[in-house]
């Protein structure tokens, strides 16, 4: 009989020799590849949607001062835009887009030399971006919709109101989303980790629930901005770096509690010491 390890207490797996571990390594493999070609065709189906003429203005803030959505092109033909979760009354980013977030440094610049501008927006005003921003230590463009209804048509920010009335709508679904945890009305109990998570941004769940994440692309052709893809939830996986490395980890995710801290509040020191937090231990 193989030997059954126990990993933290989590799963029991097998413990195998080397030839075992190729043949189910192997099996493995065959899967890996089928999952990548479904990917290529799936990115292919993202890339043929129709497209939708966008012919209302919108006035956003930037470091170069109130500007139209066609202004964040900056020359490119295609833009993608990141619905960052900032509310107004946040006094900080959302830990998880933040974590996100953090991969968009080493990126944005590949993709504007590649005709793809990557900008974040949220609602919160500029000065607040800027705050946080400086904070982070990020150089992406960042801009505050403060004021429009870019969030609220794209479905990422929501009224009081809709949230009372349980009435918001969040990737393709319309009413009080049981997909979404965040869709709960004020008047529900606060999910614990929801409440810490909330409280870190400087809100109650209310407040921060009245944002929500996901992503959207945009072409520009003749002068004529189109939207062609939104993204929310489970889709933003992809985008999400850490995801990935975690999805080829032995535990994998192993998501306990709140557990994903912004990158300047972890103890490095402790972290390279071996140490780790107490939600993972």
């Amino acid at each position: 009989m193989p030997k059954i390890k126990t990993v933290r207490g989590i799963e029991e797996h097998k413990v195998v020799s080397p030839e075992e571990w190729l043949a189910a390594r192997e099996d493995l493999l065959k899967a890996e590849k089928e999952l990548t070609k479904l990917s290529d065709d799936v990115a292919r189906k993202r890339q043929e949607l129709p497209w939708v003429r966008m012919d209302k203005e919108y006035k956003l803030d930037t470091d170069e001062g109130e500007v139209s959505l066609i202004d964040l092109f900056k020359g490119r033909s295609q833009l993608l835009i990141y619905h960052f979760m900032f509310g107004p009354d946040y006094n900080a980013g959302c830990p998880h887009c933040s974590a996100i977030a953090d991969g968009f440094n080493g990126i944005w610049n590949h993709l504007a030399n590649h005709d793809v501008m990557l900008w974040a927006v949220s609602r919160a005003p500029f000065q607040k971006l800027q705050a946080y921003k400086l904070r982070m230590g990020w150089t992406f463009p960042w801009a505050s919709s403060y004021g429009s209804d870019f969030n609220y048509d794209f479905h990422v920010s929501y009224t009081k109101e809709q949230q009372r009335s349980g009435s918001v709508e969040y990737n393709y679904n319309k009413g009080n989303v049981s997909s979404r945890q965040s869709d709960i009305a004020p008047t529900d109990a606060a999910p614990e980790e929801g409440k810490k998570i909330a409280s870190s941004t400087g809100t109650d769940w209310a407040t921060y629930t009245q944002e929500a994440p996901g992503m959207s692309a945009f072409v520009l052709e003749d002068g004529i901005i189109y939207h062609t893809y939104s993204t929310y939830a489970r889709g933003l996986d992809g985008l999400w770096g850490i995801y990935q490395w975690l999805d080829r980890a032995p535990l994998g995710r192993n998501e306990n509690g709140f557990w994903m801290l912004r990158h300047d509040e972890y103890d490095l020191k402790s972290l390279l010491k071996g140490d780790s937090n107490d939600c993972c231990a």
